[in-house]
């Protein structure tokens, strides 16, 4: 990649993972950097408010806003903070607050959270995928349909049953702030997350693969990092490939440059913490050889920032990235 010039990087929503490997990417000067976050989350506060006031979720973005601020801790633990039970405002965060009067105020969800970016000293994009509300939606293996995420997440059926088609409802249009940082792109990272709750609202939107395609015309390098455990009822049992064809059935094939995958190690003991007390197991590349006739790259690293939880290290990510833009990734 040409080195002497700002390198645009966008990330689609991949919560804990976009988080991550944002808070390093805003270091290096070398890049520009976009955040596309989903609209379809319906969980406790988030949700309450969008019934109420009939605003976007407001929840998912408090994180790239921190993640993009350099601002001080403080304003980082302002925006978490929760009000009491007894309270009137039971349940709901000062950033939930905030943003949702904000949208009130400017009679535009964009809009209000520009004006928090100016205030905040967000140096970067953070780009809602939809103007629009949707709920995301799942038809399983017998045929029962659930209807928003929190119904996905966390369904009555039996958890052997797998996703067979997922969908918004009504289906809404890609925002076009978000289409422009797509096909702009140098690089677009699909970071890791939920797989059916978190990344597919982005790509399910019309005219998302429209944008993916032309970006790909114009020589833009899609990577994504898949997860290095699976997610109970959602990707039960999923290996690799699973992961790959479930992006490539909703969004095109060949599409994909680089599929980073995790090649480190997982200690027995937390193999059997996530599986007993979650029901997740470690997602591994098991034969290299299924791989051989496919156009993206499969790239294996040491990927762990195992403390308490096994999730991805935001360095090694980082590292990844830094390698592909400095050419040591072909």
């Amino acid at each position: 990649m040409n080195l002497e010039k700002k390198i645009n990087i966008t990330t689609i929503w991949g919560w804990t993972g976009s988080y991550n490997i944002l808070t390093w990417l805003k270091e290096d000067g070398r890049f520009n950097l976009s955040a596309i976050i989903s609209m379809s989350d319906s969980w406790g506060s988030t949700g309450v408010l969008r019934d109420e006031f009939w605003v976007l979720p407001p929840w998912d973005i408090r994180r790239w806003i921190l993640a993009l601020s350099e601002e001080s801790l403080l304003l980082r633990e302002l925006f978490n903070y929760r009000f009491e039970k007894e309270s009137s405002v039971s349940g709901h965060t000062i950033w939930n607050l905030l943003i949702t009067a904000m949208e009130n105020i400017t009679w535009d969800f964009e809009k209000g959270l520009e004006e928090i970016n100016h205030l905040f000293r967000v140096k970067w994009k953070v780009i809602p995928v939809t103007r629009e509300k949707s709920e995301l939606c799942a038809v399983f293996e017998n045929g029962k349909k659930a209807i928003w995420e929190n119904e996905i997440d966390c369904p009555t059926h039996s958890e052997d049953l797998k996703i067979k088609e997922i969908s918004l409802e009504p289906k809404v249009p890609l925002n076009p702030n978000a289409r422009n940082a797509i096909i702009n792109s140098d690089i677009v990272i699909i970071a890791p997350w939920d797989l059916y709750t978190s990344i597919m609202p982005n790509i399910l939107t019309t005219w998302f693969r429209e944008a993916v395609k032309e970006a790909k015309k114009n020589g833009t390098k899609f990577m994504y990092f898949c997860n290095i455990m699976t997610k109970h009822w959602e990707t039960n049992n999923f290996e690799v490939i699973d992961f790959i064809d479930v992006l490539e059935k909703y969004l095109w094939e060949n599409i994909l440059d680089y599929i980073v995958v995790n090649n480190g190690h997982i200690s027995e003991e937390m193999v059997e913490k996530y599986k007993n007390e979650e029901n997740k197991k470690p997602v591994k590349v098991k034969e290299l050889s299924i791989f051989e006739a496919k156009k993206y790259k499969i790239i294996e690293r040491d990927l762990l920032n195992e403390n308490d939880f096994v999730r991805h290290s935001p360095k090694k990510m980082y590292q990844v990235v830094k390698d592909l833009v400095e050419g040591w990734i072909k």
